[in-house]
């Protein structure tokens, strides 16, 4: 969570995130974070995009994936994740 928390706004400030979420799986964890609901839901957002943050237990490497839900992003991690040489 620690590693993964320096990679999203502070929970509770404003833009921030509701809360953080770890998920883990096989080859790693999955730090998703909630948003609180759009005051006009019909407006675009006001920063568009975010991520996921999967962590490899392997060697620690962080890897950026879609905000997509956890499974989708794990299965996209399994796709494209290339440990680095270090």
């Amino acid at each position: 969570m620690e590693i993964g928390r320096q990679h999203f706004p502070e929970v509770g400030s404003p833009d921030g995130p509701t809360g953080l979420f770890v998920h883990e799986f096989d080859a790693g964890y999955l730090v998703h974070a909630s948003w609180p609901t759009p005051e006009d839901p019909t407006a675009p957002p006001s920063s568009p995009g975010g991520s996921n943050v999967a962590i490899s237990k392997e060697n620690g490497d962080v890897t950026f994936l879609p905000n997509f839900p956890p499974a989708e992003a794990v299965e996209l991690y399994h796709r494209f994740y290339r440990p680095s040489d270090s």
